[in-house]
């Protein structure tokens, strides 16, 4: 067979631009969902071939395929624009061919099979089809047959099912095994992204109504429940359209895991879409209930479309049976040619330390902090006057992920750099920045942050530590809590009020970084679930000087929330974390799968896919919230995204591993037979921080849908 067109990567704009034709095609010949009963997909499909949505395949277009596919999805419009994709890739010895299908005269849908098959059911936009393409999922012979006949059988879908009576063959080609892998692989994608971007649509309507609609005399926006909802769909929405964006860019440039991207991207999409779609019925109530709003329509072809992904099975299994029977991991993605070369850089480092690398609990090595601030990499995107390299954001994104990754004892280090260094570096004084930027850079600042109290936690707007001026500085008192690392930190970067009386709440305070052995603060120690010391942090008439305030007075929110925003992202990489407890579990399911994991279709299996493709959701949502860090892009809900779904992810995973692996799972590093080293144990344990550390998910979740323009 004459290999394919080779996936041509698209830029965004032409994506962009592409999206917005299918748009408007969709706007003038199918009406929306509420018009699908009687929408006439034959001509839809015939415009379809008019805008060169069928010849993509040959094009190698698969982002615009994919775009196209969204946009039907957001219509609940099922034409089978992916089968003609794949019809015309396995097919492409045959020119006429494929100018019929390019031109919309050939029909095509596609499905698994061993073209023997006397019918085939559950297919959309068969009664509109001239032709069905089956082929076997292990390679083989594809064959390419007439429409006979067609049945439609009522249900779930609309526009229906068909059950279609293919005639004799018209065309066979042979395919290898990983062809046919990739053709059903598409097939699956289409569905999925359907899927996802019909619930999406459901979702968007959702949060408009929950802006206008009132109840109980408040915009139900503003309702706790409504909040918490919203925010928990758009998690699911944000994290399944990056995970689809990133197997496109997998599979567009050939990369060795683009498979398992692209099946990752599907699993996420098989169990957040219905979710998805049942919050926004939730929040519509009773409007979305009935047959003349678009959700009715949606919710059909939600769960249509999930339904359908059974009869296109992957011959090579699911994301478990991929990463369980081979030997490599989750995809890395692609940080670009500067990011992976110096992620090369950072592993190659990292293994001469290897015997001061895989420490489970918290903790610095100080001669490895040392060889990290030799190498220049602590403040590394500071500007070279700052003592940094202007290095990019994505070696800074690489080297957070190593070291955690590799349980490399240089977290704080590094903390220092995002919590306290950016902030000095966009708010010091130049006299702070001499003086401060120089100890972080070189490691040697340990820090603790005061921030929560006794009624301020995750609502650090009601802090009420009081600084007040005289000639001297600045005289703080009042109370922290919660204060990690307090009984060994050497300095604390403390928020305080500085005018009680200023409004809105946010305003009137002040930041300060002040040592930690200065008279009058007193330390009390408390051990919490992870075995870490957190302290209760007493400020008793202690006099700072005002040369240690960062920023203007009655300033400090900005630089609350610019280190806030730090240690979000931060947070996030919680992910990396995750991936190697992953990769831990994995070796170990490996060592004997069939008494690990159990056999294919295992609930244990299943399981193993859960955390892998929580995982890679939660990567993705980390590297987008880097990427929008300092910027108003649309990005910019991800770092809090990241930081719900990482912390719910990491306390599901200890409870996950706990039910495949058993109690040896649950022994600490010292007890004998410790199931991976005692990581399982302590990751459970850490996992609580994660959901309330740096404002809880809760929290967190109402400046999502807050983000999303609900009211307070």
């Amino acid at each position: 067979m004459p290999a394919a067109t080779p996936l041509i990567p698209m830029t965004p704009d032409e994506v962009s631009s592409f999206a917005q034709s299918v748009r408007g095609t969709l706007a003038r010949h199918w009406s929306g969902p509420v018009a699908a009963p009687e929408a006439d997909l034959l001509k839809l499909w015939q415009s379809a071939a008019e805008q060169g949505w069928l010849e993509l395949g040959a094009a190698g277009a698969l982002a615009a395929a994919v775009a196209a596919v969204r946009e039907l999805g957001r219509a609940a419009c099922p034409l089978p624009v992916m089968d003609a994709f794949v019809a015309t890739r396995l097919l492409a010895h045959d020119e006429n061919l494929i100018d019929g299908i390019g031109r919309g005269e050939v029909r095509v849908v596609a499905c698994v099979g061993d073209g023997s098959e006397p019918q085939v059911r559950h297919l959309d936009a068969g009664r509109q089809a001239t032709h069905l393409l089956t082929f076997p999922a292990t390679g083989g012979t594809a064959v390419l047959r007439p429409v006979k006949g067609t049945v439609e059988t009522a249900g779930l879908a609309v526009p229906a099912w068909s059950t279609v009576t293919p005639g004799e063959s018209a065309v066979t080609t042979e395919i290898d095994a990983d062809t046919a892998d990739e053709a059903v692989v598409l097939l699956r994608l289409q569905l999925a992204v359907r899927a996802l971007a019909a619930a999406e649509h459901s979702h968007e309507m959702a949060v408009e109504h929950a802006k206008q609609r009132r109840q109980f005399g408040k915009i139900i926006g503003s309702f706790g429940a409504v909040q918490q909802r919203t925010a928990t769909c758009q998690i699911d929405v944000g994290a399944g359209n990056l995970l689809v964006a990133d197997a496109v860019q997998a599979l567009e440039n050939n990369l060795p895991d683009r498979l398992l991207s692209a099946e990752i991207a599907v699993e996420h999409a098989r169990t957040a879409a219905p979710r998805v779609q049942l919050g926004a019925h939730h929040t519509l109530a009773a409007i979305g209930y009935f047959e003349e709003h678009d959700a009715p329509w949606l919710f059909r072809r939600v769960h249509g479309d999930i339904a359908r992904l059974r009869t296109l099975p992957r011959a090579f299994g699911d994301v478990a049976d991929i990463l369980v029977e081979g030997t490599g991991s989750l995809p890395t993605g692609d940080l670009g040619e500067t990011g992976e070369a110096f992620r090369t850089e950072v592993r190659a480092f990292f293994d001469a330390y290897a015997e001061k690398l895989g420490r489970i609990e918290m903790g610095e090595d100080a001669e490895l902090v040392r060889a990290v601030a030799d190498r220049g990499w602590l403040g590394l995107t500071w500007p070279e006057e700052a003592g940094g390299r202007s290095a990019s954001l994505s070696e800074q994104v690489v080297l957070n992920e190593e070291a955690a990754y590799r349980r490399a004892p240089v977290v704080k280090a590094l903390g220092a750099v995002s919590l306290l260094g950016d902030s000095i570096l966009r708010h010091g004084t130049p006299e702070q920045k001499e003086r401060f930027l120089p100890l972080i850079r070189n490691g040697q600042l340990t820090f603790c942050l005061g921030y929560s109290e006794p009624e301020a936690g995750s609502d650090l707007a009601s802090l009420r530590s009081r600084a007040v001026r005289d000639s001297e500085g600045w005289v703080i008192n009042g109370q922290k809590l919660w204060t990690s690392g307090g009984h060994e930190a050497d300095w604390v970067w403390l928020a305080v009020r500085t005018d009680p009386d200023a409004t809105p709440r946010h305003a009137g305070i002040t930041m300060f970084l002040v040592p930690m052995n200065t008279p009058g603060i007193t330390v009390q120690q408390h051990r919490a679930l992870s075995g870490e010391i957190s302290c209760t942090v007493f400020y008793d008439d202690v006099r700072v000087p005002d040369d240690l305030r960062v920023g203007e007075v009655n300033g400090g929110w900005k630089v609350i929330t610019d280190s806030l925003a730090s240690e979000r992202v931060a947070m996030g990489n919680i992910a990396a974390v995750l991936h190697r407890q992953l990769d831990d579990l994995l070796a170990l399911a490996r060592r004997d799968p069939g008494a690990a994991v159990g056999p294919r279709g295992s609930h244990a299996r299943a399981l193993v896919t859960e955390l892998a493709v929580g995982v890679q959701a939660t990567r993705v949502l980390v590297a987008a919230g880097l990427r929008a860090a300092g910027q108003s892009s649309g990005e910019r809900l991800a770092a809090p995204m990241a930081g719900v779904l990482a912390g719910e992810l990491a306390e599901r995973f200890g409870e996950v591993v706990l039910d495949i692996l058993g109690p040896d799972a649950a022994l600490s590093a010292s007890a004998p037979g410790a199931l991976g080293g005692g990581a399982f144990e302590y990751g459970l344990r850490l996992s609580i921080m994660y959901v309330v550390g740096g404002g809880t998910n809760d929290i967190q979740r109402g400046m999502i849908a807050q983000g999303l323009g609900l009211p307070r």
